[in-house]
């Protein structure tokens, strides 16, 4: 038998990312915690990927309409800023689908201390990253902002394709 904070849980680590739909809330790492309270109220908590994530009250809206189909009446959305989210909470699962639908996955984020702020880099970062269509290290960013804050537009120079990729944060 099913519990009700098992349902719960499966409902919302189904919803997609409005923005990477190939992904879930869960494989992205930005769904943080799911509690189901005595008097049955849902408290899901999400990390957005940057604190001003314009995704965030979509991911908010599509978590609530998940759970509300799924029988449960009271549902709050909070968001979680501490720890602050990172590139490596991502899956295993979420970055093999970001690079089966030619997004290049992040590499490690960088090492801070805990509760050291995150660094903010004005200059482009020099990272390696493969071609997510051809596998070749000879890739270029052309932007460093693509359809969201959190991904780059890079280009390979072997196959000559544009690719996003998801930055390390």
């Amino acid at each position: 038998m099913v519990t009700l904070l098992e349902l719960a849980r499966d409902t919302a680590a189904q919803v997609v990312d409005p923005e990477l739909p190939m992904v879930s809330l869960a494989e992205l790492g930005v769904l943080r915690e799911v509690d189901v309270a005595a008097d049955g109220e849902v408290t899901v908590g999400l990390a957005p990927t940057y604190s001003g994530c314009p995704a965030l009250a979509e991911m908010r809206a599509d978590v609530d309409a998940a759970l509300r189909a799924a029988g449960f009446t009271r549902v709050a959305v909070r968001t979680v800023l501490d720890p602050p989210w990172t590139s490596d909470w991502i899956t295993p699962e979420g970055l093999a689908k970001l690079a089966a639908h030619g997004i290049a996955p992040p590499g490690p984020a960088p090492r801070r201390a805990p509760g050291a702020p995150v660094p903010l880099a004005l200059t482009p970062t020099r990272t390696l990253v493969r071609c997510p269509r051809c596998d070749s290290a000879d890739t270029e960013e052309t932007s460093r902002f693509s359809g969201t804050a959190c991904k780059a537009l890079r280009r390979c120079r072997s196959c000559l394709e544009p690719f996003e990729q998801v930055k390390e944060l």
